[in-house]
């Protein structure tokens, strides 16, 4: 069943990332009203959670959020599927680097690092960094249950060289890149609920106390990477702008957690910037009523 669901699908998608630019978003306006307007996808988990973080909105506020998130996140469903189509120079011009010499002097030094990652703006187009580096590129991300589509998702991520690793083999595969001495930069999304009892810290996030990723906190610990947080501002239709910001220059010297908590502020800076662009489909507050004692406040 998956292979034959994949063979159906697969046909679409190369056609679809074939197509021009004005055509590309044509279609994701056409995906938006049905999405939004038709189906209502998930229209109630991002009506809960803008009400949740922004209670000093009013109601019409939100709902301007609302729309313009819905129109962007079909954006970037359509652009996902472009980059098995776009070439490295159209690629170059659509996402941008403010300051890319603030990773070329990481390199000059020796330095692995982490580009640390929320689901906002675009993150699927941060994987075409590695044109622009020369250390090697390593990918953090989570398995596909059906394996052709897996498959799939490794080809477009990996099309500009990077390495893409499972979550679960990332720990024990990266610790033996850094025993072979390889320069790494690893990208990997810290933004995600972790499962609640599985969570080892807890913090604000956008005003309310949740469960916070700390995988990437930890693999830069442990392997001495410079944790760099890279936000990205969308300027325009398929444009983007991005800017390195280095959060700790010794990681090993920075008490638990604190890495985690500077990432999430630049998080949080971006969000209230243009909340927009921000991935409001996922449930990212709903452990918010199952805070431990030693994490309530006082």
């Amino acid at each position: 069943m998956q292979l034959a669901i994949y063979i159906l699908v697969y046909p679409l998608l190369w056609l679809v990332s074939r197509l021009p630019f004005p055509i590309l978003y044509a279609i994701s306006d056409g995906v938006y009203l049905f999405l939004y307007y038709v189906i209502g996808y998930r229209k109630k988990v991002v009506r809960n959670n803008l009400a949740l973080v922004f209670p000093e909105k009013s109601k019409e506020e939100r709902l301007q959020i609302e729309k313009k998130f819905y129109r962007h996140m079909c954006d970037i469903f359509l652009e996902m599927i472009k980059t098995l189509g776009i070439s490295t120079e159209e690629m170059q011009r659509r996402f941008s680097y403010t300051n890319i010499e603030v990773l070329q002097n990481l390199e000059a030094e020796g330095k692995n690092t982490m580009i640390m990652l929320p689901h906002y703006a675009s993150w699927e187009w941060v994987l075409s960094l590695n044109t622009r580096i020369t250390s090697k590129g390593y990918g953090i991300y989570q398995k596909i249950q059906n394996k052709y589509f897996d498959r799939l998702v490794r080809g477009i991520r990996s099309k500009y060289g990077t390495t893409l690793i499972a979550t679960k083999e990332s720990k024990k595969l990266l610790k033996a890149a850094k025993e072979r001495r390889e320069l790494m930069m690893v990208g990997i999304i810290s933004d995600q609920s972790p499962m609640v009892q599985r969570a080892r810290h807890w913090t604000k996030f956008m005003g309310i106390t949740v469960p916070v990723h700390v995988g990437g906190e930890e693999i830069c610990k442990a392997n001495d990477f410079v944790p760099v947080y890279l936000k990205v501002r969308k300027t325009g239709r398929g444009l983007y702008s991005s800017t390195f910001i280095v959060l700790a220059e010794n990681p090993t010297k920075v008490e638990d957690y604190k890495i985690t908590e500077i990432f999430l502020k630049h998080v949080e800076e971006s969000i209230r910037e243009a909340p927009e662009y921000y991935f409001w489909t996922h449930k990212r507050w709903k452990h918010r009523n199952k805070v431990p004692k030693a994490f309530q406040n006082p």
